[in-house]
């Protein structure tokens, strides 16, 4: 399943400046003073069924003082072992639709201080990079029928411990391998690594 392993030159920085034209709104929001929290709700939601699908919980952080949002927590198949799990940092994005035919895109962190938790060494729990893509009509996120509810749009996982940036760069780009799609199989694929101590670039 190598399908799930990002490469470090792919999430490698692709500009220098981190700090262009301001961004154009193009949100159509149900309400404006509540899409932002909105975007958080559909990401953790989307998160929480990926983990529930994998058999992990996810369990909120609720003081992000390391740049972590969640941890992903596989439980131990007995009370003896010891449980796998991963931090991961959430993010969203109205202003890029992924083109699968094509191997990443990029995203912008809005602080450096978010780029500089993910890149950091961690001799311990590792984190990774959620990414999740929407569409900028808050209506179009979701579509119900009888086989079920569908989320439009994807998360997408990058792992960046070792990525470098000059210290001028305050809101770093960063490359999201496409290939990484964030499902139950990529899930278990990431713990499966980092409960054998091998890295998750390639």
């Amino acid at each position: 399943m190598a399908k799930g392993v990002g490469a470090l030159p792919m999430v490698g920085l692709v500009d220098g400046a981190g700090a262009g034209e301001p961004r154009r709104s193009n949100i159509e929001p149900v309400d404006p003073l509540t899409f932002t929290g909105m975007m958080e709700q559909l990401q953790e939601g989307y998160v929480a069924s990926v983990a529930a699908t994998a058999g992990c919980t996810m369990e909120t952080v609720d003081k992000d003082f390391w740049g972590a949002d969640v941890q992903l927590i596989r439980p131990p198949r007995t009370a003896l072992e010891e449980e796998s799990m991963v931090f991961a940092q959430l993010k969203s994005t109205t202003t890029t639709c992924p083109d699968g035919s094509k191997d990443f895109f990029s995203y912008q962190f809005t602080k450096r201080k978010y780029f500089d938790h993910m890149v950091k060494p961690r001799k311990n729990n590792k984190a990774i990079l959620i990414v999740m893509t929407m569409s900028p009509r808050q209506t179009d996120w979701t579509v119900a029928n009888h086989d079920g509810l569908l989320t439009r749009r994807s998360c997408y996982w990058a792992y960046l411990e070792g990525a470098q940036a000059p210290s001028h760069v305050q809101k770093p780009t960063v490359r999201i391998p496409t290939k990484n799609l964030l499902d139950a199989g990529s899930l278990n694929f990431i713990l499966d690594r980092i409960d054998r101590g091998e890295s998750l670039h390639e």
